[in-house]
């Protein structure tokens, strides 16, 4: 008989350890630090990797600042040497050829950010860009933190790195909302132009046609309430230097009477003693010839997007006997948002200037703007320094508009036009029309670079004994236009030069020789410089409206 097994010991059971229930409530990111305290010691330090993390809170946001500013050297810093690199490399690389690129070619630059596809192109490109930037950032901060830190000290980490990003992607993301706002600018105003009576011997790489001059016709219309269609009461033609960007201006009443037509052009078939008829004189003022031409002679120019700024081109063309190229027409209902956007315009006031008021029906304005020095004007009593009339005459009006558009000028510094680059071309696509073609708008920008540091003289047609805008005298108009855009020093490379018969010289021919040798105030007709017409000279025995 087999005898029985002798009974099996019962199992050791071990003593519960008494630091077990702490040991369980551990969080897994403390145990990882305490198993990888021999490596990395409290405060962080090079791990035996190679890899390193920043010591305390201070050296954390040094080197994810670091990583923000140029993404991917935080990576490196931290040992992640491909990675890094991988990011490093590309940043430098492109911050370089697009320095590179700027620097070349001014030209080519300006042809990109007045392309509506590539600004779009770009704008999607920043948005990429500023999620991958914003990535790095993360990812820096993330690799290089002590593996043991306080609460306090991840809280302040990760606020710093949402403080960072909203900092890096405020820019970029302005910089794709203004690619947005140009791409539709550009599309709005300067796409399906078509367009009659523009030069058609220019290209996008020789967007003068060999011209010494370029001719722009600055139109403001109003069509408020109680208007049929647009008036043009704003006629200011523009001639520009394209080599050095000197300008002269040149202001025509909008009640002259008897406008003529270039002798090649249809309309001068139509009105070859000039633009006049049996009906009442307002529909025979320059002002009326925007929307009377269209209504009484559809298409006889040709195709065109807007046949009323064909005709009155043609108009300007024949009475100063100069080519007219382009026009830009701005709508003054809207021009108050256009300087809003601007931050103001500032101007002299020499007299109090009305606001609202209409003087043949006897309605007084609700307000003046007071005479002043340096006055600050936002959009609306800019809009009504520019077109008020009650208790001044059209030849006051046209010289504050002509100081108006110097203010423009001096307002469209680099600083505003970045600053308030998104709410000027909102508010300009609502405004400005135009036929200057989209291949050329490049051409047209870097000019106005030209025009913005160049001198700027004006000549406005008033009332004199040389002028009267009920019965011009054509010839002496075109005479002043020659002595006005001839060059101060006889340059071959700027002088008038003729064009074929039958159509409006860049500057018409029989130059008068010399200069004017009176003072402006003087000799009717002559051109003046823009910013000494425009200066401070209170008329005396006025006084503030409010006194």
């Amino acid at each position: 008989m087999v005898d029985a097994l002798p009974p099996l010991p019962a199992p050791q059971v071990p003593a519960p350890s008494r630091r077990g229930g702490r040991r369980r409530a551990e969080s897994g990111d403390a145990r990882r630090s305490r198993r990888s305290a021999s490596a990395v010691p409290r405060g962080g330090a090079r791990r035996a990797s190679g890899q390193r993390r920043a010591h305390g809170l201070p050296g954390t946001i040094g080197v994810t600042l670091l990583g923000a500013l140029l993404p991917g050297s935080g990576l490196v810093w931290s040992g992640r040497r491909a990675l890094g690199w991988l990011v490093l490399l590309p940043t430098v690389l492109g911050l370089a050829a697009a320095g590179w690129y700027v620097g070349r070619d001014l030209r080519a630059v300006l042809d990109f950010a007045t392309s509506p596809t590539q600004l779009k192109i770009a704008a999607a490109v920043f948005v990429v860009g500023l999620v991958a930037w914003a990535g790095v950032v993360h990812l820096t901060y993330r690799k290089v933190r002590p593996l043991q830190r306080s609460r306090w000290h991840t809280a302040v980490g990760q606020g710093f790195v949402v403080v960072l990003c909203l900092l890096v992607g405020v820019p970029v993301a302005y910089a794709a909302r203004s690619a947005l706002a140009t791409s539709d600018l550009v599309s709005s105003v300067f796409e399906g132009n078509e367009t009659a009576t523009s030069p058609e011997d220019v290209t996008k790489a020789n967007p003068w046609g060999d011209r010494e001059r370029v001719n722009v016709l600055l139109l403001g219309g109003d069509g408020g309430v109680g208007r049929t269609g647009v008036r043009t009461d704003t006629v200011i033609l523009a001639s520009i230097s394209v080599r050095t960007g000197r300008t002269v201006m040149f202001s025509l009443p909008r009640n002259m009477m008897n406008a003529q037509f270039p002798e090649d052009s249809p309309l001068h078939d139509l009105y070859p003693d000039g633009y006049s008829g049996a009906e009442d004189d307002g529909f025979y003022m320059l002002n009326a010839i925007y929307g009377q031409i269209p209504e009484r002679h559809p298409g006889v120019l040709g195709k065109s997007k807007n046949e009323g700024a064909d005709a009155i081109k043609q108009a300007v063309a024949g009475s100063l006997g100069i080519r007219v190229d382009y026009y830009v027409l701005a709508n003054l209902k809207g021009f108050k948002d256009v300087v809003d956007a601007m931050g103001g315009i500032t101007v002299n006031v020499n007299k109090p200037v009305a606001i609202n008021g209409n003087t043949d029906a006897g309605i007084p304005p609700t307000g003046y703007i007071e005479p002043g020095p340096d006055q600050h004007l936002d959009g609306f009593h800019a809009l009504w320094f520019a077109r008020g009339r009650w208790g001044s005459d059209d030849y006051e009006r046209m010289e504050r508009q002509r100081c108006t558009i110097d203010a423009i000028i001096d307002a469209a510094d680099p600083a505003t036009l970045i600053t308030r680059y998104t709410e000027l071309a909102a508010a300009g696509k609502e405004v400005v029309s135009s036929d200057i073609p989209l291949d050329l708008v490049p051409a047209f920008v870097e000019l106005a670079l030209k025009v913005k540091d160049a001198n700027v003289r004006s000549v406005v047609f008033k009332r004199s004994d040389k002028f009267f805008s009920g019965d011009p005298d054509f010839a002496w108009m075109h005479e002043t236009v020659t002595r006005a855009i001839k060059p101060r020093s006889a340059t071959p490379t700027e002088s008038p030069s003729e064009s074929p018969s039958g159509s409006p010289s860049e500057s018409p021919s029989g130059t008068p020789s010399g200069s004017p040798t009176a003072t402006p105030s003087e000799e009717p007709g002559a051109a003046v410089d823009a910013r000494d017409s425009c200066g401070y000279e209170p008329v005396e025995g006025v006084e503030a409206a409010g006194e």
